[in-house]
């Protein structure tokens, strides 16, 4: 009983570490696509994460064009504390560190895929249902996703009606996840299982 409370503690820990690590990620991605800063979403998501970020912003300094380092440092820093007390406290000591920033890089990859995943669902279902919607967060998801369906717009513009763009990023968000992230999950060994939970 008292592992299978332990168990269940350790999952709950990683799924918190993991929510963070999506809002943080999320963060990121707002600042690179050029998502405004001033949406009361964005303003709740920076609001959430600057306690944690603030300290790596002191010595890496403000963002600096589209990439946020201090941001992404946070995020790789607290899955790897996250990975490292999981190991310690499910009792398989120290992972090798080569795996632990294996595990962390896959985590943070997995995060970002994720997000661009569920804000093209969302952006699909959006354009049938209220193609004009003016919620800020339709708003952002549009602004979220557009640097990546741009550029293969150009390449296979939409066809009267008909968008075939999303199909492509859904396709090659597949293809990264399955062969990039896979890849350096099972590179990780022991800690590429916390990395997907």
């Amino acid at each position: 009983m008292g592992s299978q409370l332990g168990n269940a503690g350790l999952l709950l820990v990683n799924t918190l570490v993991n929510i963070y690590l999506f809002l943080l990620m999320l963060r990121f991605l707002l600042q690179a696509s050029r998502a405004d800063y001033y949406n009361p979403i964005s303003q709740s998501v920076v609001k959430i994460t600057q306690p944690a970020v603030r300290p790596f912003q002191s010595f890496l300094g403000p963002v600096m064009g589209r990439f946020d380092l201090a941001t992404l440092a946070c995020g790789l820093v607290i899955k790897l504390v996250a990975i490292i007390a999981i190991l310690q406290i499910a009792g398989y000591g120290m992972a090798p560190v080569d795996d632990l920033a294996i595990g962390a890089v896959a985590a943070l990859a997995n995060a970002i895929l994720k997000i661009y995943f569920f804000a093209l669902i969302v952006m699909i279902i959006l354009s049938w249902v209220a193609p004009r919607a003016s919620h800020p967060a339709a708003i952002l998801i549009m602004q979220l996703v557009e640097p990546i369906m741009a550029p293969v717009r150009r390449v296979i513009p939409p066809l009267g009606m008909l968008d075939l763009s999303p199909i492509v990023v859904f396709i090659a968000i597949s293809l990264i996840d399955g062969i990039v992230v896979g890849s350096l999950i099972r590179a990780a060994g022991i800690v590429g299982a916390l990395v997907g939970l």
